[in-house]
């Protein structure tokens, strides 16, 4: 059923549209964001962004929750989006069958924390140290979870990309 978790700040966009939905040859696309499921101009904004391939529904972080546990969509090939890694690890908490964790942009746009800076462990991915602490959290429900950009990138652990 879920093809792919996909841990992208910008949720949907070119990369998430048309490159992930076609590599992992998904039909439906779960954006699970309390922001973008309570903000009408975020969501017109993100369908305008969605592949015309899959179906896109905009959730919050507990509706999308609800829907993945629902039997019914264990016949679709899904790619769930989230934006930040707090809310993965409420996906991952609840629920079973996660093949794949992809870390793919995260931390340049997210909220910052004063003047402090993020560390920068990728190219497209910056953290504060609570934020590795999370990571790790995410690391611990023993998921393969990589580090990558983009289809054509090379796949890097996690785990070594945070020096861990």
């Amino acid at each position: 059923m879920i093809k792919l978790v996909r841990l992208d700040e910008r949720l949907i966009h070119g990369q998430a549209a048309i490159k992930w939905s076609r590599h992992t040859g998904v039909d439906r696309i779960v954006v699970a964001n309390d922001e973008a499921a309570g903000n009408k101009i975020i969501q017109q904004s993100l369908m305008m962004a969605a592949p015309a391939t899959a179906k896109v529904t905009i959730r919050s972080v507990a509706d999308s929750i609800t829907l993945l546990k629902d039997p019914r969509a264990a016949g679709h090939k899904i790619l769930v989006i989230i934006s930040n890694p707090k809310d993965l690890i409420k996906i991952l908490e609840e629920v079973k069958e996660i093949p794949l964790i992809n870390v793919g942009n995260y931390g340049r746009i997210a909220p910052k924390q004063g003047d402090l800076a993020r560390r920068t462990y990728g190219s497209n991915l910056y953290a504060y140290d609570e934020e590795v602490e999370d990571f790790k959290k995410v690391l611990s429900f023993g998921i393969d979870t990589v580090y990558q950009t983009t289809p054509e990138d090379s796949p890097e652990k996690l785990s070594k990309v945070l020096g861990l």
